[in-house]
């Protein structure tokens, strides 16, 4: 690992005018431009879109306690989706570099800061996310073969695990096959969501509308309780910032950025509270949150013995939904080694496959060790906290540059309240549960953040770097079949 100089379109005007380097007379290795409009609407609906929906409404209305009041929280979880991907489509337009969250640290923040997110995300937060995915998948998946009795957990994690292992076959082989998977199971999880709408406004047309009749009697209001309903909220709608982890692939950014964020987030928000309601008018709220799998309990009602459709159209979305996490997830690592915050192998790219080899082997490697010991409210309550401190932080460089830089050049601008609120939202997520109801856990995340500073100072800082790891890089290179890459200079 080292601290490369890098051009930084923030501070400096100087550009590389081609992608060939004139002394070695090669073309240098780059990531093909591949995702187009429907390809980003696909990534980013099809992210959001998997297990969140077919498990988290019981949680959400566990927290606040009824069900007019989870409405409210979903819609509001939908808005801060896409207030949030608005910002990061203008941050896109600005930064044109893939990354995500942290190349725009990374050139709003510097070094270090960048440092701590990358070694967050790539040893903790994108693993755990994905692996919390596949063991939902897993869920779904096995439970057809274990009928009137709960899957065994070997069962549940070998099957999540084989489904890494393909994941890493088809984003290793072709960026177009895994966005090819992404547009079809996109289309077959909104089909299995249109297919749940369609039955609860059936039943509300029957007059089945005894869950909404209570208003809002026995809403909880304590600040941290709220908080985490929004987390459980906010997991369903977790991959609305996923286009700019991918923004050097795409065709026309500047364009197709800020459309497919307009298309997919109000697209999914509108599915998700319909299908809440779906929810709700089949299911009264005490049966709601005994179910262990809401769409299949909602499939045992309502469509009787053609259920096993549930089962199956949510295996397909989550599947569809690790899919996407992951093809984002490796790129994350792919470009913090590229910038020198990770190790050399992990910035190469395969030489005929042109895919970030290495690192989606990585990420790989790191899901399945956390599938080992996967549990998913959990997971998902730990993500969540990690993922909003680290958007916070993001928004906050936003609005440093519309205040301190407005004149960088932009193809699209977000009103400044729109951040603003944001960077609200952010600082809330973060505190408030810490206020209200303190776990020791969070400390814990708290020291796994600031334990980088052990990696940071020696190896990238320093730029202390062990002799063997030159040669384990050249050899894991000929193994592989990898070779450095350039960025789009465009």
């Amino acid at each position: 690992m080292r601290e490369r100089k890098t051009t930084d379109p923030l501070h400096s005007t100087d550009l590389p005018h081609s992608c060939t380097d004139l002394r070695e007379g090669k073309e240098k290795l780059k990531l093909k431009q591949e995702v187009g409009l429907i390809s980003g609407v696909s990534l980013i609906a099809g992210t959001m879109i998997g297990s969140g929906i077919f498990m988290s409404p019981e949680w959400v209305l566990h927290h606040m306690g009824n069900p007019v009041s989870s409405l409210l929280i979903w819609a509001a979880c939908g808005l801060l989706a896409m207030f949030g991907a608005l910002s990061y489509a203008e941050l896109g337009t600005i930064i044109k570099e893939s990354g995500g969250e942290y190349i725009y640290i990374l050139r709003i923040f510097g070094s270090f800061p960048a440092f701590l997110f990358a070694y967050t995300s790539v040893i903790l937060v994108r693993p755990a996310g994905l692996a919390a995915v596949c063991l939902s998948f897993a869920e779904y998946a096995v439970a057809p073969f274990y009928p009137g009795c709960s899957s065994p957990q070997v069962a549940i994690k070998c099957t999540a695990a084989a489904c890494i292992l393909i994941l890493t076959i088809i984003n290793c082989l072709n960026v177009r096959l895994a966005t090819s998977v992404m547009n079809i199971f996109t289309a077959a999880k909104l089909l299995a969501l249109f297919v749940i709408v369609v039955g609860g406004l059936v039943l509300l047309a029957k007059g089945q509308t005894q869950s909404f009749q209570n208003g809002f009697q026995g809403t909880t209001a304590g600040i941290g309780t709220v908080g985490v309903a929004f987390y459980q909220g906010l997991w369903s709608y977790d991959g609305w910032n996923n286009l700019n982890y991918v923004t050097e692939e795409l065709k026309k950014p500047e364009v197709t950025l800020p459309r497919a964020v307009m298309i997919a987030i109000p697209l999914v928000t509108c599915l998700y509270l319909l299908v809440n309601v779906s929810y709700l008018a089949a299911m009264t709220p005490s049966e709601l949150l005994s179910s262990g799998a809401v769409a299949v309990t909602w499939g045992d009602k309502v469509l009787g013995s053609w259920a096993w459709l549930m089962s199956l159209s949510v295996a397909l979305s989550t599947f569809g939904s690790s899919n996407g996490t992951f093809f984002s997830g490796g790129r994350v690592c792919y470009i913090a080694a590229r910038e020198g915050h990770m190790p050399d192998i992990l910035s190469m790219a395969h030489v005929r496959c042109l895919t970030p080899f290495p690192a989606l082997l990585f990420t790989s490697a790191m899901s399945l060790i956390m599938i080992i010991s996967g549990n998913f409210t959990s997971i998902v309550n730990f993500f969540s906290f990690m993922a909003w401190f680290f958007y916070g932080m993001t928004i906050s460089g936003l609005l440093y540059l519309k205040i301190k830089k407005p004149e960088l050049p932009r193809s699209y601008k977000v009103p400044i309240i729109i951040p603003i609120i944001v960077l609200m939202a952010a600082v809330y997520l973060v505190l408030a549960p810490i206020i209200d109801q303190p776990q020791i856990e969070i400390l814990y995340i708290v020291l796994f953040i600031f334990s980088g500073i052990l990696f940071y100072f020696p190896l990238v800082r320093f730029k202390y770097h062990p002799c063997f790891l030159q040669t384990v890089t050249l050899r894991l290179q000929l193994l592989l079949e990898v070779a450095p890459t350039t960025r789009d200079a465009n």
